[in-house]
């Protein structure tokens, strides 16, 4: 049985959604994962698709969308992103991890090259403790 991953972040735009892309691609075997967000923007950063598309061809538009916790179902691991989010509390027994990535809206190209590699170090990580 796949382990439920989510990826939790303030806004649910950026980070947690180029996590959740990457664990998709690299993790679908085992993992079933998800984004989600304590409050919302209105759509994923666009930077973070754009590069996401020209590094990895994923294109977050068509397979993912903001949510809230609350939209998405029991997960076995939580991670936080590194911004400050206060984590609810779950009515169930989850693990818990915080990554400590600096959020790079609004920063160079380079800047969000480097959290999306940070990322998919982390991502291949999990899967090889999921395992």
């Amino acid at each position: 049985m796949k382990k439920k991953v989510v990826f939790l972040c303030v806004h649910n735009s950026c980070r947690s959604q180029i996590a959740e892309a990457l664990a998709k691609k690299y993790g679908k075997d085992i993992l079933e994962v998800y984004s989600a967000g304590t409050m919302l923007k209105d759509k994923i950063n666009e930077d973070a698709v754009r590069l996401m598309k020209k590094i990895h061809d994923i294109d977050m538009q068509v397979s993912q969308k903001p949510k809230l916790i609350e939209d998405i179902p029991k997960v076995d691991y939580v991670i936080t992103m590194g911004c400050n989010v206060v984590c609810p509390s779950f009515s169930y027994k989850v693990e818990k991890f915080d990554w400590g990535l600096d959020d790079p809206s609004g920063k160079s190209d380079d800047e969000f090259i480097k959290i999306i590699n940070t990322i998919e170090v982390k991502v291949l990580d999990l899967i090889k403790r999921v395992r």
